[in-house]
């Protein structure tokens, strides 16, 4: 009986560690998650003052109402033109109108739709 009795002591032990070693990779798991959470919020925090600075009100409107059907695009183009100003190939404040052409310039590219009938 002591035998079986140290075997299962054992056995109880080995689970225990191997709980303990779950719960410590959760905790570091969600200690991760949480500076990934809070290193985006930073980042969108970042590019929604870099925008605030190169956007008219009636530009960052425009772009508000498009993220709504289109959120890639707009995503894209706040990226270029977070990098245009950086960069000074485009002249600060952009207003609704100059932000315009330049979503028609990148979305110009039309789609050649060909039926073909048999």
């Amino acid at each position: 009986m002591s035998e079986l009795d140290e075997i299962r002591r054992r056995r109880m032990e080995q689970l225990q560690q191997q709980q303990m070693a779950a719960q410590q990779q959760q905790s570091a798991n969600y200690q991760q998650l949480q500076q990934e959470e809070q290193m985006r919020q930073q980042y969108e925090e970042q590019k929604k003052n870099a925008l605030r600075q190169i956007l008219t009100p009636e530009a960052r409107q425009r772009l508000a109402n498009l993220r709504l059907t289109k959120a890639e695009l707009v995503n894209a183009i706040e990226m270029q033109l977070i990098q245009m100003a950086e960069t000074g190939r485009i002249q600060i404040p952009i207003s609704d109108a100059t932000l315009k052409q330049i979503l028609r310039e990148t979305t110009n590219t039309k789609r050649e739709i060909h039926i073909t009938r048999r």
